[in-house]
Formats: C-alpha cells, sequence, structure tokens
C-alpha cells in the first residue's frame, strides 16, 4: 500500500525547505493539509497538484 499521507519534517525533506517554512505555510493555509487530532498531514497527491499548479512556464521569446 503506498504512503499517501506524511507529516511535516517529511514533507520539508520532500520539498527541500524548513520545517517552519511548512508550519508558517500550514498557519495562513498556503498549503493544503489534514488534521487528525493534533497532527497535521499533508496528502502527497494533494502536494504534488499543488505543485504543478505552482509551475511558471519558460518566456520562449527570450534569447539566452
Amino acid at each position: 500500500m503506498e504512503n499517501r499521507f506524511i507529516g511535516v519534517k517529511e514533507l520539508a525533506t520532500y520539498l527541500g525547505i524548513k520545517v517552519n517554512t511548512v508550519y508558517a505555510w500550514v498557519s495562513m493555509k498556503r498549503i493544503p493539509f489534514h488534521k487528525f487530532g493534533k497532527l497535521v498531514k499533508f496528502d502527497l497527491r494533494e502536494i504534488n497538484k499543488l505543485i504543478a499548479q505552482l509551475r511558471i512556464e519558460p518566456n520562449m521569446e527570450v534569447t539566452l
């Protein structure tokens, strides 16, 4: 069975950000999360969907 829900530390590692940043995003409700009692968990499918939505397309008109 696939591990669908991960904790704060695992999400921080997955995204390459600090744990404090994850907590800040949760408090500002900038990232989808689920509460299991006092535990905050993240659905990897929702996180990957959010990442895809945040993607910025390159400007092909710019010459390098």
